[in-house]
């Protein structure tokens, strides 16, 4: 009888256990509840029932940390120096597979916050757990230690290099290859995490085989894990020409051109961005891009898409059209200057104006034919506006400065110059403008009667009068290409000085 009722007060407490652990794990769902449970003493509750007898609380506690660290920096704070870290480490080597996960997710849910909970989470010797974890037969383990492993190295190259170090990287490359998707979509991430920060580190993701592995996988048709391994790939692409090209020698075009037909907004995003990073480095890499027909399908996307997703697209046109004169006449013959236009008028960010400023700049720059092409989209009035508004950030007026720059100095159609004349424009655009102006008439007789008829003659005449003007050189210039009775004709004080030699000669009459 006394035996019995022991072990029902020993069952009661269980119990009890059992259910506070899990009440308290399900109240961390909400964010509501986070303040009050901190209050309320949740965390010093549930550190000792870590510790547990029962595997069932141990994970429900874990879990209900795991929420109380996701929630924020200061509750992750608190984990760490309730010294929670080490127990949920030691844990990771030595309970069972569901406990595993739920250790590994308040691991992750602390790390994710800042450098300094990441490297709290590695101090508390948690690497090399967490690494062990990715050798699991479980794919659940995995997928959480390859989390936590990837929110470590996101935050930057000194904590990736730790977990490079200890060992992540071929058993990250082994999880891409098992058939749950899940697992390869975290184990792509957490490459692509460890890849972006520095050469080496790309590097290194490359010499563990990824590339060879993640390529074949952007034909996948899940949409969470094409976004995964575009992103890699070009995290992996962006940082030098031999990495581009090993990303490319994985035969991802024209394969990766069809991702941005994709219906997945992200998808679309971070395969143009594979393609602007590999076509960023050399003329060969552009040539390659649009060989396999990547300036249609970039042009096709940026008509198609809005905001933020556009500037991959409208970003990897611009190096594409930067390498050469060839190369970006494709751009041109491709129609990629209206969706760029378009891009330029409607964008309301100016991080998306400069780009596509900057873009027109480089198609515009080679020619005269390239910067007619240019012109005659009525852009460089955009242009002159944006660099002239009081609200454009300064980054946005310097891109259109030097677009305007880079095309006036190549424009030779008189048309096109000649209604910037007309404009109100900053002193040094006027000034290139009309430079140019002075050596297109200098060639050009039936232009020469053009600049006149348009009232072009007359109004350069009046900016060299303006007090302080700094066009006189520049004015002088396009009136030497005119008979000296012309160039009076058209001139402001031309009226005035026929008055005064009428008045001068009524003077005479009367004096007779």
């Amino acid at each position: 009888m006394a035996t019995r009722a022991v072990l029902q007060t020993f069952e009661r407490y269980q119990k009890e256990r059992v259910a506070f652990v899990t009440a308290v794990a399900e109240m961390a769902k909400n964010p509501q509840n986070i303040e009050a449970l901190q209050q309320a003493g949740a965390m010093a509750l549930l550190r000792p029932l870590l510790l547990d007898n029962v595997p069932s609380i141990q994970q429900s506690a874990a879990l209900a940390l795991g929420r109380l660290a996701n929630y924020s920096d200061d509750l992750a704070e608190a984990v760490v120096q309730n010294e929670i870290l080490p127990q949920l480490v030691y844990s990771l080597s030595e309970q069972n597979r569901f406990y595993k996960q739920a250790a590994a997710f308040c691991l992750r849910a602390v790390a994710r916050h800042s450098p300094e909970l990441a490297q709290s989470v590695i101090d508390s010797g948690a690497l090399d757990s967490l690494v062990t974890c990715l050798e699991e037969f479980d794919p659940g383990v995995k997928e959480a230690s390859a989390w936590t492993l990837g929110y470590i190295a996101g935050h930057n190259a000194e904590l990736a290099q730790q977990v490079v170090d200890a060992g992540a990287v071929p058993l990250l490359v082994l999880c891409v290859q098992e058939p749950e998707l899940s697992l390869k979509r975290i184990a792509a991430s957490a490459l692509s995490d460890i890849a972006k920060h520095t050469p080496e580190l790309a590097q290194a993701v490359v010499d563990a085989g990824a590339v060879q592995y993640l390529a074949p996988l952007v034909i996948n048709q899940d949409a969470k894990l094409k976004r995964q391994v575009c992103c890699a790939l070009s995290q992996i692409a962006k940082h030098s020409v031999d990495l581009a090209e090993v990303v490319v020698g994985a035969e991802i075009f024209p394969k990766i051109l069809t991702c941005l037909k994709f219906p997945d907004e992200f998808v679309k995003k971070h395969s143009a961005t594979v393609v602007r990073e590999v076509a960023k480095h050399t003329p060969e890499l552009a040539q390659l891009v649009v060989g396999n027909g990547g300036v249609g399908a970039l042009v096709d996307y940026i008509s198609d898409s809005t905001g933020n997703n556009r500037l991959p697209g409208i970003m990897a046109l611009g190096y594409i059209a930067a390498f050469s004169e060839t190369l970006a006449l494709s751009v041109i013959a491709e129609k990629a200057l209206p969706p760029l236009v378009s891009a330029l008028n409607e964008e309301p960010e100016d991080h998306l104006k400069s780009a596509t400023a900057w873009t027109l700049g480089q198609i515009g720059r080679h020619t005269p034919d390239h910067a007619k092409a240019v012109a005659d989209t009525g852009c460089l009035a955009t242009l002159v506006s944006l660099e002239s508004d009081g609200a454009s950030s300064e980054d946005l007026k310097t891109k259109c400065r030097r677009a305007l720059k880079s095309v006036i100095a190549k424009l030779t159609h008189l048309p096109a110059l000649d209604a910037l004349v007309h404009r109100a424009l900053p002193e040094s655009v006027m000034k290139m403008v009309l430079e140019q102006v002075g050596k297109v008439l200098a060639n050009d007789a039936a232009g020469r009667a053009q600049f006149v008829h348009s009232g072009g003659l007359a109004a350069v005449q009046q900016m060299a009068e303006a007090p302080g003007s700094k066009l006189k050189e520049a004015v002088e210039i396009i009136n030497s290409c005119y008979p000296e009775e012309i160039v009076k004709y058209y001139s402001p004080s031309y009226s005035q000085q026929l008055l005064e030699k009428l008045e001068s000669m009524a003077a005479t009459t009367t004096a007779y």
